[in-house]
C-alpha cells in the first residue's frame, strides 16, 4: 500500500494546484450561474487528456463527471463549484499572499474542488490505466441553493462511498448535522404610521413570535443540541404606513439523531401559542428544505484507510461532526456513505474574509490521492 501511496503523492504539484484554484475563484459562479467555471474545468481537464462527461441539470447548467479504473467507481470525490451570491463582499478578485488564498469560494468549496482535480491528475500520472483505482470525480452545481446537481447525479448512481470536500480544516467527518429551513409569515393591516393603533403591524407581531420561540430551552444558543439562526427578515414596503406583511426564514441545524417531525411540531406549537398574546394574529408557518442528520461511526474500512493515510503523510488525524447543511445529506438519504473532508474552515465561509491556505489545500490533494491509491483490490466485495 505504501508504495502506491508514495507514487500518487509525489505527483502532486502545488504550483499547478494554486494556478487552478486562483483561476476557479476568479470565475464568479453563484448557484444557477456555474457554466463559466464548469467550462473552464472541462477545457482544462480535456487538454490534459481526460474524458469528461457533461451531465445536464438544466439548460446551461451541468455537472462534470470522470471515472477511472477497471470497475465501477466505489468511491467518488465530490465537490460543488457554485458559491453563495456576492451581495456585498465588494471583492476585487482572488489573490494569494503568504500562502493564504483569499476570495469568494476559496473555502466553500473551490479549495476542495481544486484539490480533487489535482488528486485526479496525480493518480492518472502515477498509474497506468490498468493499475488505477475504481474511483470517480463529480463536480456538481447548485449545492448552495437546492442541491439539484447532486440530485441529478443520484438519479442513476449510488456509489458506496463519497468524499465531499466541504471545509472541515481536514477533519474527517463521519457524522453530519441534519437541516431544517423554517418559514414564518405574519399578515397585518395597513394604517398611516402616525396612527398605528388603527392597523396591525405585521413586523411587531413577527418580533413577538420570534422572541417567544427563542425563549424555549431548545433554542438557547450554545446550550442546546440545536443550532438556530434567523437568516432573513423582510416586510412590505409601502411608504409611511404600518407594514401589513412580514416574513422570516430560519435555519436550524440538528445533531444526528434529532427527530425532524418532533422539531417541526414544536415550532408550529410554539408559534401558534402567540395567538394567546397577539390579538388578530394572522400567521403562516411552513417548512422548505428538510434533511435528517447521520452518523456513520468511526469503525469501518474507510476510517481505517484514512487513519493510515494521515499517519503515512504525517498529517494530524482527528474526527469531527459537520455542523452545516451539505450535499452529504442527499447522498446519505440515497444510500451512499458520505465522508465530509476538505480544506478551509466554516468560520470564514460565506464571509468577506473567506480564505484558505495553500498548504491545507495541498494536504487535501495528497489525502485524496493517497486514499484512492490505497484502496484494496477487493474493496468492492469487502467495503466494511
Amino acid at each position: 500500500m505504501h508504495d502506491r501511496i508514495e507514487r500518487a503523492v509525489r505527483e502532486i504539484d502545488p504550483q499547478r494546484l494554486l494556478s487552478v484554484l486562483v483561476d476557479m475563484i476568479d470565475i464568479y459562479s453563484p448557484s444557477g450561474k456555474e457554466k463559466d467555471v464548469q467550462v473552464y474545468i472541462e477545457e482544462w481537464l480535456t487538454a490534459k487528456g481526460f474524458e469528461v462527461t457533461r451531465q445536464e441539470v438544466e439548460e446551461d447548467r451541468f455537472n462534470l463527471l470522470l471515472t477511472m479504473g477497471q470497475k465501477d467507481p466505489q468511491v467518488y470525490l465530490v465537490g460543488h463549484v457554485d458559491t453563495v451570491a456576492d451581495w456585498d463582499f465588494d471583492e476585487e478578485g482572488p489573490y494569494e499572499q503568504g500562502g493564504i488564498v483569499r476570495g469568494l469560494g476559496s473555502a466553500d468549496m473551490k479549495g476542495g474542488c481544486a484539490a480533487m482535480v489535482e488528486a485526479w491528475m496525480a493518480l492518472a500520472s502515477a498509474f497506468e490505466p490498468s493499475e488505477r483505482p475504481p474511483v470517480g470525480l463529480a463536480l456538481v452545481v447548485g449545492e448552495e441553493e437546492s442541491g439539484d446537481g447532486s440530485e441529478v447525479f443520484l438519479e442513476n448512481r449510488r456509489p458506496p462511498w463519497v468524499i465531499i470536500g466541504e471545509p472541515t480544516s481536514l477533519a474527517a467527518c463521519y457524522s453530519h448535522y441534519g437541516y431544517l429551513e423554517a418559514y414564518l409569515e405574519t399578515t397585518g393591516r395597513k394604517s398611516h404610521s402616525s396612527l398605528p393603533e388603527l392597523g396591525h403591524n405585521a413586523v411587531e407581531s413577527m418580533l413577538k413570535i420570534l422572541l417567544h420561540l427563542g425563549r424555549h430551552e431548545l433554542f438557547q444558543q450554545g446550550s442546546s443540541e440545536l443550532v438556530y439562526s434567523i437568516r432573513e427578515m423582510s416586510s412590505s414596503r409601502a411608504g409611511f404606513v404600518v407594514p401589513d406583511r412580514c416574513e422570516t426564514w430560519i435555519d436550524l441545524h440538528l445533531q444526528p439523531g434529532m427527530d425532524l417531525k418532533k422539531l417541526k411540531s414544536l415550532i408550529r406549537q410554539r408559534a401558534m401559542e402567540a395567538h394567546d398574546f397577539i390579538s388578530d394574529l394572522n400567521l403562516e408557518v411552513g417548512f422548505e428544505s428538510s434533511y435528517s442528520g447521520y452518523d456513520l461511526g468511526g469503525d469501518h474500512y474507510m476510517a481505517r484507510q484514512l487513519f493510515a493515510v494521515y499517519d503515512y503523510l504525517g498529517v494530524p488525524y482527528y474526527e469531527n461532526t459537520f455542523r452545516s447543511q451539505s450535499d452529504g445529506n442527499l447522498f446519505y438519504e440515497a444510500g451512499s456513505r458520505p465522508i465530509i473532508l476538505g480544506p478551509g474552515s466554516l468560520e470564514t465561509a460565506h464571509t468577506p474574509d473567506e480564505h484558505t491556505s495553500l498548504a491545507e489545500v495541498t494536504s487535501a490533494a495528497r489525502i485524496y490521492a493517497a486514499l484512492c491509491a490505497s484502496l484494496d483490490s477487493d474493496f468492492k466485495s469487502n467495503p466494511e
